[in-house]
């Protein structure tokens, strides 16, 4: 079949699907663990992952008719997809902001970074750290600083109460502890 009848997606969409976007005007804040999870991934792609997939082509390539060749097609494919990931990579961490958490001077005021200890109005007690948005791990109680939790909860202290909106309604929660240290990754 031509060429001219096959719709091949191109590299217009530098965006990560998966990836959470960012308010409009705000900064991408990150702690350090994360920064350096980020820089890795891309490291990797880089030094590793790329020359693969390029040794592999460039052998595919070599073997003759590149129509039917599975190599071929599914490299070039996988390929794409690397240099899209590296594109999105390098565009978050350039505009990464480091905020160390464990640099932040002692206080019972919740900002970026903290590790939050909560009661519901049920009295079930949960913990989340806040992180940056290419953090996120509900699984490890890392919720991102733009979440609605994160929102209600920012600037509040120890002691204090704050509503959340959540799907199943307002939800009432009750500051028991707040303290920094390293976090995110």
């Amino acid at each position: 079949m031509s060429k001219a009848f096959v719709k091949e997606l191109d590299d217009a969409d530098d965006e990560d699907v998966a990836a959470p976007a960012l308010p409009a005007g705000t900064k991408n804040y990150i702690t350090p663990a994360g920064y350096a999870r980020l820089k890795s991934e891309l490291l990797h792609l880089l030094n590793v992952e790329r020359p693969e997939v390029v040794r592999t082509v460039s052998w595919a390539a070599s073997n003759g008719d590149r129509s039917e060749n599975g190599d071929y097609i599914y490299g070039k494919k996988r390929l794409r997809e690397i240099d899209r990931r590296i594109r999105f990579l390098t565009k978050r961490l350039d505009a990464a902001v480091v905020v160390d958490p464990a640099g932040r001077e002692a206080t019972d005021q919740i900002f970026f970074g903290a590790t939050v200890r909560y009661a519901t109005a049920s009295g079930e007690e949960r913990e989340i750290t806040i992180v940056g948005v290419d953090e996120v791990d509900p699984a490890r109680g890392y919720v991102s600083w733009i979440s609605p939790i994160a929102r209600a909860l920012i600037k509040a202290r120890e002691g204090d109460t704050v509503t959340v909106r959540t799907p199943a309604g307002v939800e009432t929660l009750e500051i028991l502890e707040v303290r920094y240290g390293p976090a995110g990754g």
